[in-house]
């Protein structure tokens, strides 16, 4: 079954590839583990959504056709997932964030930090806060959500990061394009 998981997931993101999209393979891999996580499920499709240009310049999210995906099995909407980097004192880190039917987010990883400091921001008990968070919802390192000694300039970011990603999918869903 694994295998068929990775077969289809990679099977997918190479047609990606060919349209001029796709993620880096060491991202890939896991972005492709998480998905399988989060739905408990080992056969999906994930394929990048593209939003027109009027919309694109709405947003606060640069939303490239390798940052934002549906997730689908057997042709039924499972949820979405969003890739993106954001960046840490002297670097960028990776990160997903899927979400659910409603546009919840259902899980938020970490995938790839690359600095010797502030990495405590992938902890699963970190990014808790940001579960069941949407379009609605406003965050900030300042009000609501936790700080990390040490971690200080990757808090603030990896916060501003999803702050945005909640008003952009706020946008989205006021223009229906979800």
């Amino acid at each position: 079954m694994l295998k068929k998981f990775k077969f289809i997931g990679i099977f997918t993101f190479a047609i990606g590839l060919l349209f001029g999209f796709g993620l880096p393979k060491n991202v890939q891999k896991r972005v492709l583990k998480e998905v399988g996580k989060a739905f408990e499920i080992e056969d999906f499709k994930m394929e990048a959504v593209v939003f027109s240009a009027a919309l694109k310049e709405k947003l606060p999210n640069e939303l490239t056709a390798d940052k934002f995906y549906r997730l689908s099995s057997e042709d039924v909407l499972l949820g979405y997932a969003f890739v993106d980097q954001a960046p840490s004192k002297t670097a960028n880190f990776d990160y997903l964030v899927i979400l659910d039917l409603d546009l919840k987010v259902k899980h938020a990883k970490v995938l790839i930090y690359r600095e010797e400091y502030g990495g405590e921001i992938g902890s699963k008990r970190w990014l808790k806060q940001f579960l069941g968070k949407t379009g609605g919802d406003r965050v900030d390192h300042e009000s609501n959500i936790d700080g990390i000694a040490g971690a200080t300039i990757s808090v603030r970011s990896m916060t501003n990061a999803m702050d945005d990603l909640f008003q952009t999918i706020a946008i989205l869903q006021a223009n229906e394009a979800l």
